[in-house]
This record gives structure tokens, sequence and C-alpha cells, in this order.
């Protein structure tokens, strides 16, 4: 399945205490588990007024469906076309 990097405008996201992050990653699996096995969320990177969402998922329409059921920003959706790191510089 395809992956996803979500991009949310959330002002001061970095501020947010240990209990907002988690009532919001509660929410957001919550969503999910009503969507079905066709929607992963990996994992998300906090910043000072956003937060990055990595998904996998059957297709960029099933990554809007969540935000619009959980009520979460999604500003921009990309997909993912291909991974490197730093084992890519070898030959």
């Amino acid at each position: 399945m395809p992956k996803y990097v979500i991009e949310r405008d959330i002002p001061d996201a970095g501020n947010l205490s240990a209990q907002e992050l988690q009532a919001i990653s509660q929410k957001s699996c919550g969503v999910l588990r009503g969507m079905g096995p066709q929607i992963q969320w990996l994992q998300s990177y906090v910043t000072g007024d956003k937060i990055y969402c990595v998904y996998i998922a059957a297709n960029e329409e099933m990554v809007r469906e969540h935000a619009s059921q959980g009520d979460f920003p999604a500003n921009r959706v990309s997909e993912v076309k291909n991974i490197i790191d730093p084992t890519t510089a070898e030959a």
C-alpha cells in the first residue's frame, strides 16, 4: 500500500501537553479502528506549529477521510515515492 506524509498546521503544536497529545492520539486511533485495515498510522513528528504524520493507506482519499472524521487538519497530503537514508549513498 502507498505511504503518505500528512502536514497538519496546528498553531503552537510544540507546546501541546502530554495529555493533549494522548487525547489527539486516542481520537485518531478510534477513527482508524472504525475505518478498517486499509489505513494505518505509523508515527508523527511534532514541531513548533505543525504535526507531520506518516500513514499507510489504500489511497489519498482514505487519509483525507480520516482527517475529516477526526476533525484534524490535513493541509497537505503527499504520497511517498521513494525513501532514502545514508545507506543510499553506499555503492
